[in-house]
């Protein structure tokens, strides 16, 4: 199984991209491997760039949906994790988190964050991301790092996800939550870029009528209104090639082509 496909990024002549890896279609036993191209389309598996934690960590059970930042001369590859016990059912369900490792070369070695996971749900169980912080997009925006990620409050059914917002002024936090989350009613994977001074968010089959399976925009980044309307076979859990490398400019932003997952559920 091979599933949630990072952003990709450029480096030298090769692009790069980094995706969960595991047995099962759902991730929860992933690692996160990655692999490079130098023509965007035929990909080299190079190997594991992230193991599990440690028994008794925060990471023990599964990492998993990948994304990469460029920032400080250096490669902050965020991602999702796990605990053990594992369940994703009933009472007992596992609650996720978000976490970074850094390197100086997107080849690695990794180094694991000491205050991962840098990102968590919250603790009252009537907030949106109460149970599930997953799926970090980040730009940077004013000079500072703008994580959206997807949220999931107890109780409630993937069908019912959301998207936060989390800002800090370095790569590797401390992350603030916005307080007006969520910034946008729906979605289940997260995939956002910069675009005419402001930020577009591609929305994909989760959420109301007017936010599932559209390209929403928003000038401040935070308030998202209808863009446009996702037509004829919409994406899967993908990630965009990123020609900018995560610079802030003023130049025109617009994705040219990325990856999703296809064939069936799991599977890139």
């Amino acid at each position: 199984m091979r599933r949630d496909p990072s952003d990709v990024i450029r480096v030298g002549d090769l692009d790069y991209v980094w995706y969960s890896k595991g047995k099962v279609a759902h991730g929860y036993d992933a690692t996160i491997w990655f692999a490079t191209s130098n023509d965007g389309h035929q990909w080299i598996e190079q190997g594991e760039a992230l193991k599990r934690g440690p028994k008794g960590s925060w990471d023990e059970q599964s990492v998993f949906t990948p994304n990469i930042l460029i920032a400080e001369g250096k490669y902050w590859l965020f991602y999702t994790a796990v605990p053990k016990p594992f369940s994703n059912e009933g009472d007992n369900i596992t609650k996720t988190a978000i976490g970074i490792a850094v390197s100086s070369s997107p080849d690695g070695p990794w180094e694991k964050l000491e205050n991962n996971p840098i990102l968590s749900p919250s603790e009252d169980p009537k907030e949106f991301d109460s149970l599930r912080v997953d799926d970090a997009s980040l730009i940077v925006r004013e000079g500072e790092i703008w994580l959206y990620y997807k949220g999931r409050q107890w109780n409630n059914t993937p069908a019912h996800t959301k998207m936060g917002l989390a800002i800090a002024k370095t790569p590797e936090g401390p992350y603030q939550k916005y307080h007006g989350n969520p910034v946008i009613q729906g979605g289940h994977e997260v995939l956002v870029w910069p675009s005419d001074g402001g930020v577009v968010a591609m929305i994909t089959h989760v959420g109301p009528e007017g936010i599932r399976d559209t390209l929403q925009y928003a000038e401040d980044g935070i308030h998202f209104q209808k863009m446009d309307d996702l037509t004829g076979r919409v994406p899967k859990g993908p990630g965009i090639f990123r020609s900018d490398s995560f610079v802030e400019t003023n130049d025109a932003f617009e994705p040219q082509w990325g990856i999703h997952i296809w064939r069936k559920d799991g599977f890139l």
